[in-house]
């Protein structure tokens, strides 16, 4: 009886452009920096990742992020676009796309930044202006 080899599915790479816009997002956030992850691109406050962007092997792009507890379990169920993660206890996503809401998911974003910077860096934020697409 032989072997069947399963087709490999290659992830796409994140498009510069899309990177390009979540760079602006956390480039208003105190000591938030990016670097490559396994796949795709995250970015980090200290050692703890803030957000992560990549391709999946759907060929659609997710970010997943943090979120305070009290919102994780709405995640399930704010729509097809958004989930909760299979790991961590707070850690959610979204699929992007042409109908993503950059200034919701934006909030998202500083969230899972204030669920990991330190205290004192949480304390430097003050209103965030409003990030152009």
């Amino acid at each position: 009886m032989g072997c069947r080899l399963a087709a490999v599915v290659e992830r796409p790479e994140v498009p510069d452009a899309l990177i390009q816009r979540l760079d602006r997002v956390f480039a208003e956030l105190p000591e938030c920096d990016r670097e490559a992850a396994w796949v795709g691109e995250r970015w980090r406050v200290g050692q703890a990742t803030v957000a992560h962007v990549f391709g999946g092997e759907d060929q659609q792009f997710r970010i997943v992020f943090r979120a305070p507890d009290s919102e994780v379990m709405a995640f399930e169920h704010l729509g097809p676009s958004f989930f909760r993660a299979g790991w961590g206890r707070n850690v959610v996503g979204a699929i992007l796309g042409d109908d993503t809401d950059w200034e919701d998911l934006r909030e998202m974003l500083v969230d899972s930044y204030c669920t990991q910077a330190p205290a004192r860096l949480v304390a430097q934020l003050t209103d965030l202006p409003v990030v152009p697409p």
